[in-house]
């Protein structure tokens, strides 16, 4: 069950919007660091652009107190934006290894190489945090974006859809919602990378998105929206 998504001023389908990030990113918009420190700069605009609607958003929810969202929710994401934006140039960085006999002539380093399209599926009880946390690791490493909020925290899910395409490119960044159906659709499509919440071990969503166990980042909780 694809259905029709809007994102920004396109109505797309599932593969449609996959395929368009799959594009962009082997165009290769996403490699310069300008474009990186460009969204990620975006990214943290829209954080306190928008911070009174993402608080409120986060206790109609969850009744969040305004304290603990702001500590749990948001200063964890615009902190972990600082340290993305400070570091990342060095981490786009050939890392220079030792050699050994039968390498002593060649120059041995390691080049970190983003993967592609990203994956990111959210979760209700941190619908912000677990959701653009790994977003922002995501577009510092030069990847393009596909997130799935959770439909249980469903006004920050549609606040979430609503800025994204505002600030991001829409090129390179998309919000896919719904429930478990679509998510399942969702999985059916290629990714390059996986990162979810979840009480189970990553091997069903590697069934499920035919992608091996390394390239799927579980956050394993003891609850989950089953």
């Amino acid at each position: 069950m694809q259905g029709i998504i809007l994102t920004g001023e396109r109505m797309e389908t599932q593969s449609q919007v996959v395929d368009r990030l799959q594009s962009a990113f082997h165009s290769g918009i996403t490699i310069p660091e300008q474009f990186r420190r460009t969204q990620l700069t975006k990214l943290m605009s829209m954080i306190k652009d928008n911070e009174e609607q993402i608080l409120n958003a986060l206790h109609k929810d969850l009744a969040k107190p305004k304290f603990e969202a702001i500590l749990s929710e948001v200063d964890i994401v615009i902190n972990e934006l600082h340290y993305a934006i400070a570091n990342f140039r060095s981490w786009m960085q050939p890392e220079y290894v030792s050699k050994n006999l039968a390498t002593k002539l060649d120059d041995c380093f390691i080049r970190r190489e983003p993967l592609g399209v990203v994956l990111i599926i959210g979760a209700w009880n941190y619908p912000l945090q677990l959701l653009i946390l790994p977003m922002v690791g995501a577009i510092a490493a030069g990847n393009c974006v596909v997130i799935k909020p959770s439909e249980v925290s469903a006004a920050t899910d549609s606040l979430i859809a609503e800025l994204i395409p505002k600030y991001l490119s829409q090129d390179c960044y998309a919000v896919v919602r719904g429930g478990a159906e679509e998510t399942k659709a969702l999985l059916q499509n290629r990714f390059d990378h996986i990162f979810y919440t979840e009480r189970r071990a990553p091997g069903h969503i590697a069934q499920r998105s035919g992608l091996c166990e390394p390239h799927i980042h579980a956050y394993l909780s003891a609850k989950s929206e089953d």
